[in-house]
């Protein structure tokens, strides 16, 4: 079973959100921000759901 960290995901929402730029008249750009704000603000909710995801193979093809 190959795992992956909630800060591992967080960190690439994050970079998205950064090369996206602030706009708040986006929604992809909003979408982003959001899910950025909750899962950072729910990250041992969110490690318990990867942990699922990755008991279903989830992340098997993830190079990292």
């Amino acid at each position: 079973m190959k795992t992956i960290k909630a800060e591992t995901i967080l960190a690439e929402l994050n970079r998205i959100r950064k090369d996206m730029g602030e706009d708040k008249a986006d929604i992809e750009w909003l979408a982003i921000h959001h899910a950025f704000c909750f899962v950072s603000y729910k990250m041992t909710e969110f490690q318990k759901y990867l942990d699922q995801e990755a008991a279903k193979g989830a992340f098997e093809e993830l190079d990292k």
